[in-house]
């Protein structure tokens, strides 16, 4: 499997395949790849032609004190995983290929970027839509394929391919979740024992509102505080649970709703000990 560097190797690669006729799917990813990564990996090759996964750990994302220095890196396990579910090429470039000296140039999704993640991390979805940005006009990807578990990352990205009417599509695989329910995350790499025991109170606040959703409960403000009673209910332990917001929102512009219905966005966050993890449901 090839190895990528340069954002003119990427296009170049990229027109080359879809000269020959085939269509280009792009996995962005941050490395640390897991079941989750493979299977956006095994979806884009199943629909489209040729896969570029990326693996760049972007740091315009990461606020002053977040966790770049210390985000897991695992790249030769990252390579084998990704060319195991179809991946053709990787794409790795330097800080310095995608953000070279003297850069001044951003892209900011304005409203949507200040809720949900966005407003616990100011920054964090400017530099989310930047990269994304600069890896679309690199690749030129018919597909880019991103998981619903970063469910706000999505509405940003979203909006920002139709209101600069880049011509790639936005696909969007579900959570994959470990047998227990706990969402997959490379973050859950930094849980201890204990803390992944207690971070399962999240998929339990996820599965409470879905149950109550089907039993016929539309109120917003019931459903979030049956969220909250579930964090609440936890038994004592030694692992601190914090919550940093638990909302029902319009999936497409990320405003609060009063009257849940179906395609209702359910999205909570949480620290556990000192790791942030999130979860979401889509109710239907």
């Amino acid at each position: 499997m090839q190895i990528l560097r340069k954002v003119t190797e990427l296009r170049t690669w990229s027109r080359d395949q879809r000269s020959n006729g085939k269509i280009v799917g792009l996995v962005p990813t941050m490395g640390a790849l897991h079941a989750g990564h493979a299977s956006l990996i095994r979806a884009a090759a199943a629909s489209c032609g040729t896969v570029a996964v990326s693996i760049f750990v972007n740091p315009t994302q990461f606020g002053p004190n977040e966790d770049y220095a210390r985000y897991p890196r695992s790249f030769e396990a990252d390579c084998a995983l990704a060319s195991a579910n179809g991946a053709h090429i990787i794409f790795a470039p330097a800080v310095d290929e995608f953000y070279p000296a003297g850069s001044a140039t951003f892209v900011e999704v304005e409203g949507l970027s200040n809720r949900l993640d966005g407003l616990s991390r100011p920054g964090h979805f400017r530099g989310v839509a930047t990269v994304v940005t600069k890896l679309l006009i690199a690749a030129e990807p018919d597909r880019a394929f991103f998981g619903q578990k970063d469910a706000a990352q999505v509405s940003v990205l979203r909006r920002m391919v139709t209101d600069l009417r880049i011509g790639s599509e936005i696909a969007v695989c579900p959570i994959v979740r470990e047998p227990d329910g706990l969402a997959l995350s490379s973050r859950n790499a930094y849980l201890n024992a204990a803390e992944r025991a207690q971070a399962l109170v999240l998929s339990r606040a996820v599965r409470k509102v879905e149950s109550l959703f089907a039993a016929g409960e539309r109120d917003s403000a019931a459903l979030i505080a049956a969220a909250r009673d579930t964090f609440m209910s936890e038994p004592p332990n030694e692992v601190p649970v914090r919550i940093d917001y638990i909302e029902l929102v319009d999936w497409s512009t990320l405003d609060p709703l009063e009257t849940a219905a179906p395609g209702a966005l359910f999205a909570v966050a949480a620290y556990v000990g000192p790791t942030r993890l999130i979860d979401n449901t889509i109710l239907d």
